[in-house]
């Protein structure tokens, strides 16, 4: 069986056909999703589903893109969300320098303020990531993370990157990119990092693996990354969706 960590079937492009996207899931094998919400919008539609379907859980947090709308009542309602039971991480939270919509700065000073109330709750974190590899360390490193760990979710840096945030308690999951022919860095972290420290994720609608690349991703496609690894590391598909699915659970306090 197959947990796929990171999905957003809160999004827009899932209105119209839902419940045949979440067969088509069952039916590859998926067992368990977690929803990432990451702003008002996503994290209420999140919280909707997890009550609808037993076998979804939800992460929630606000988007480094979106940082700038960040108010303080939106921490306090973060704060208030994480006694859900269903409510398994916080996040999705980090730093994003492709978009200019957010200053770094405050990106910076929101993603600071989520890994605080990460501790204090004590909830682990998903991570996103795009561009700031070495500025994210730092943070995580500044407000000693390690104590939560979680996710980097849908890693796209080096081995060495991968490397520090491990050491930092941190798990690399792994989605569609691993599978495109020309993704050096996925297919070498996906060889080289520890079994037991590896998660597998669509983050769909997005990034949808080869061959469907460009098309829709949904979390029935969660299937290809896990079969792409296991090719990598010369191992057994089942294996590697067993080890998978037996982190994201201890890692989500599932098991």
């Amino acid at each position: 069986m197959l947990f796929d960590t990171h999905v957003h079937l809160n999004a827009d492009q899932f209105d119209e056909d839902l419940e045949e996207v979440i067969t088509r899931a069952k039916e590859a094998g998926v067992e368990t999703m977690v929803v990432v919400g990451f702003d008002e919008k996503t994290i209420n539609r999140a919280l909707k589903l997890i009550d609808t379907y037993d076998f979804l859980y939800a992460a929630v947090g606000w988007h480094p893109v979106d940082a700038i709308d960040m108010e303080d009542k939106h921490l306090d309602w973060l704060e208030e969300l994480s006694s859900n039971p269903k409510v398994v991480a916080l996040g999705e939270m980090g730093l994003d320098y492709h978009w200019d919509k957010s200053p770094k700065d405050i990106q910076k000073v929101v993603f600071r303020k989520q890994i605080r109330l990460a501790k204090k709750v004590k909830l682990p974190i998903v991570i996103h990531n795009r561009d700031a590899d070495q500025d994210i360390v730092n943070i995580l490193k500044e407000e000693e993370a390690h104590e939560v760990g979680g996710i980097m979710h849908c890693f796209g840096g080096s081995v060495e990157i991968a490397q520090e945030c491990l050491r930092m308690n941190f798990h690399i999951s792994l989605g569609g990119p691993v599978t495109f022919k020309n993704a050096k860095r996925p297919k070498q972290v996906a060889q080289e990092i520890p079994l037991d420290r590896l998660l597998i994720e669509t983050d769909c609608p997005y990034l949808a693996p080869h061959p469907f690349r460009g098309k829709r991703n949904e979390p029935a496609l969660v299937k290809l990354v896990a079969e792409q690894i296991a090719e990598l590391r010369e191992m057994e598909y089942e294996q590697i969706a067993e080890q998978t699915t037996a982190n994201a659970k201890k890692l989500f306090g599932l098991s």
